[in-house]
């Protein structure tokens, strides 16, 4: 499910809503961290930021397990192909100033930043 929002809306940073949210993707959980600590008032900024959180959390968790165990090394490697086309597509859609929600992990995030 996505929605559409207005490109140019400045943030804390100084940049565009949709940069951020580029951002919120780009070091996965590292700069969503980031941006979680410093981007206290928007919305889509924080959405963002926590759907990069809690999906590369835990793919980064899956994929450490499956690479422990030496039979399970053909699904981290597809793991981790198929969590580089869903970072590309969410920056892209961040960038384009969607705010796409991940099947669960939408919406667990926007009622986190809701809180």
């Amino acid at each position: 499910m996505t929605e559409e929002k207005k490109e140019g809306v400045k943030t804390v940073l100084g940049v565009g809503e949709n940069i951020e949210g580029l951002l919120c993707y780009f070091l996965t959980f590292v700069s969503a961290v980031f941006f979680l600590l410093v981007e206290k008032e928007n919305k889509f900024v924080r959405f963002h930021a926590m759907q990069s959180l809690v999906t590369f959390v835990g793919i980064s968790i899956l994929v450490a397990i499956t690479t422990i165990i030496p039979i399970l090394i053909p699904i981290a490697l597809i793991i981790m192909v198929v969590s580089t086309i869903l970072w590309l597509v969410l920056m892209f859609a961040a960038f384009s100033g969607k705010k796409f929600k991940l099947p669960f992990i939408g919406e667990y995030c926007e009622k986190q930043i809701e809180k």
